[in-house]
């Protein structure tokens, strides 16, 4: 299950999303983002999901690549689910002993469900299309003007990044440890929640240990190039943008003001 966490990989290929420029590629998931929480309409709900089928296919990777990165989130989509139809009021659907489900119950569910599921497709699909430099460099871009009031963008745009990209290194690693200590015959699976617990600390441990010295190890390579932070320094490639990318701001101003319509008049 670790290693489909898709959250943070790049998937390498030539296609017209990896192509865009990262901060185009970033205010489109804003937008996306917003989208998804401005109406709870179906018809709403129907047009972002043919815009995500839309960029998936740009972006030329596998959907059954995409769809794996669900797995390992489908225990907190499946209690938000229970929450939703035991905990919301209204008119009563079915009632037995303690548990009532409500029409309101039902209904808020199915759009959580799917806010949920198009959240995490929308928001790997970023990262898959965007190196981790491109990502630091198209944060870094955006949130430039919070410099003024002496915030220190590059310092957090670099520290997004390398989060973002430590997720799938520290799955791998935990992916290893795990089959080690299973073919020491240890046992992950039974016994009650207590023991299972328990049975993870062979796992955490070493998990900790490494992801420190792998911080460590990154620290000491940043001061042996003498990284002292974003002030007076250059990029390799600088962030210029082209037709291309105009055209893709205008296709977000376009999907928005689409969004919208059917949200209010639909």
């Amino acid at each position: 299950m670790l290693r489909d966490i898709t959250l943070g990989q790049y998937y390498q290929t030539n296609s017209l999303l990896h192509r865009l420029d990262p901060r185009v590629k970033i205010m489109g998931t804003l937008v996306y983002i917003i989208s998804l929480f401005l109406f709870r309409n179906l018809f709403v709900y129907l047009v972002v999901l043919g815009c995500l089928v839309s960029m998936i296919k740009l972006s030329k990777v596998p959907f059954s690549f995409m769809v794996r990165g669900l797995q390992p989130v489908m225990m907190i989509l499946f209690l938000t689910v229970i929450c939703n139809l035991l905990f919301t009021k209204g008119t009563v659907v079915y009632s037995v002993w303690l548990i009532t489900i409500t029409r309101e119950g039902i209904e808020l569910a199915f759009y959580m469900t799917v806010r949920f599921i198009m959240l995490i497709i929308g928001s790997t699909l970023m990262t898959l299309t965007t190196t981790p430099t491109q990502l630091t460099d198209g944060l870094e871009s955006v949130l430039s003007p919070l410099n003024k009031i002496k915030v220190p963008v590059h310092e957090v745009a670099m520290m997004m990044s390398i989060a973002l990209r430590f997720i799938p290194i520290l799955m791998e690693e935990a992916d290893k440890i795990m089959k080690a200590q299973l073919s020491r015959g240890a046992d992950f699976e039974t016994g009650n929640i207590f023991h299972r617990v328990k049975g993870m600390l062979p796992i955490l441990v070493p998990l900790f240990i490494s992801a420190f010295k792998r911080a460590d190890d990154l620290a000491m390579a940043m001061d042996a190039r003498c990284y002292r932070g974003g002030e007076g320094r250059s990029k390799m490639r600088p962030l210029i943008y082209k037709n291309v990318d105009r055209r893709a701001y205008m296709v977000m101003i376009i999907y928005l003001i689409i969004i919208v319509a059917v949200g209010v008049f639909v």
